[in-house]
């Protein structure tokens, strides 16, 4: 079933700006996603009973580059409607403009004599108004012509639409494709329940020996040997890493894949390291096949977690407050004779 609520969705173009500028060309890029569906998912295998699940999956596959050709074309013919009405608009206001002062002129053909010199020194027809407030159609040579008046000084620029989106980038803390996020210029992140996956872009043809690399429990740093003294992270962490579990590889030559174990298994990160791009956890939301492959003990830990975080979010008792009020109305249920008016409650 199609869901048009994604067609448009920028919360995962710094993911997928990351995978773009390491796959360098649109088919290594293309090769990412199939690659993730092909090895992660049953996409190609089609629901269940279907005979031929790779023909059902290129058929959707060619539906929804269909629609997005589609939504492209409309776009363009939008732009280009748009550019036609201004060009028109423009045309009709300097014809209007043109007619209401050639009106003004007391002989229609001074009028119509001075717009035809105009026109053949490829100046333009638009009559200008003289100091004295009368048009000006003496026709004088450049040398009498008075000094043209001093251009006005430059407005302040103004914000254009990249920066405006650029800044409306930094300031989304939604979290991204697998719960993370993005430090600008460094690297992107995901996350479980159980551990932080940074992934590091590099120069093509980086070996493990040619990194720094310290995984310490409450910080972290990266950096090229080469490269004394500057690293591409030094900070310490947002929250504490189990050092034995945690690891580092290099993939593919061009970029560093750090695995962090979380001592704490039962919180989101909101960052990977203190004063980088923070996340909003409260707008994480797993999906319910991550939920699925859960153990029914921790499935149930983390249901609960989610639901004391909308709780919270909307100002409402979590499940354990909960549990406690319901268990302080059962008291006085049990005990009418007590008088709780003035009894004070601690959570």
């Amino acid at each position: 079933m199609s869901n048009d609520k994604y067609v448009d969705d920028e919360r995962f173009d710094g993911l997928y700006l990351n995978v773009a500028e390491n796959a360098r060309g649109i088919e290594p890029l293309l090769d990412t996603v199939f690659s993730f569906l092909r090895r992660k998912t049953d996409f190609f295998e089609g629901p269940q009973g279907n005979i031929d699940g790779t023909a059902t999956a290129i058929k959707k596959v060619n539906q929804v580059v269909e629609k997005h050709a589609k939504l492209f074309q409309e776009e363009q013919d939008r732009k280009a409607a748009a550019a036609a009405a201004k060009k028109k608009k423009k045309e009709e206001a300097e014809a209007k403009k043109l007619a209401e002062k050639a009106a003004k002129f007391d002989n229609p053909m001074q009028a119509a004599k001075f717009a035809a010199q105009k026109a053949a020194k490829g100046e333009s027809e638009v009559v200008e108004m003289g100091k004295d407030g009368e048009f000006d159609i003496d026709f004088k040579s450049p040398a009498a012509a008075s000094p043209p008046a001093p251009a006005p000084a430059p407005a302040a620029a103004e914000p254009t639409k990249t920066e405006e989106k650029k800044k409306e980038e930094e300031d989304d803390d939604t979290p991204g494709l697998g719960n993370g996020g993005t430090e600008p210029g460094k690297y992107v992140w995901t996350q479980t329940l159980a551990e932080v996956s940074v992934t590091v872009p590099l120069p093509d043809n980086t070996r493990g020996k040619d990194l720094s690399v310290t995984i310490a429990r409450t910080s972290l740093k990266v950096g090229m040997k080469k490269d004394k003294g500057e690293w591409i992270i030094n900070a310490p962490l947002t929250k504490p890493a189990i050092v034995d579990d945690s690891f580092w590889t290099v993939e593919d030559g061009n970029r560093l894949v750090i695995n962090l174990q979380k001592s704490n298994q039962m919180e989101w990160w909101d960052s990977v390291c203190e004063g980088h791009k923070k996340i909003d956890v409260k707008k994480i939301s797993p999906e319910n096949s991550s939920l699925g492959d859960l153990d029914g003990e921790t499935r149930k830990t983390v249901e609960k977690m989610m639901f004391d975080q909308r709780q919270k979010a909307m100002g409402l008792p979590t499940s354990d407050e909960q549990t406690k009020l319901d268990a302080i109305e059962g008291f006085k249920k049990a005990h009418p004779e007590m008088d709780f008016s003035n009894a004070k409650m601690n959570m």
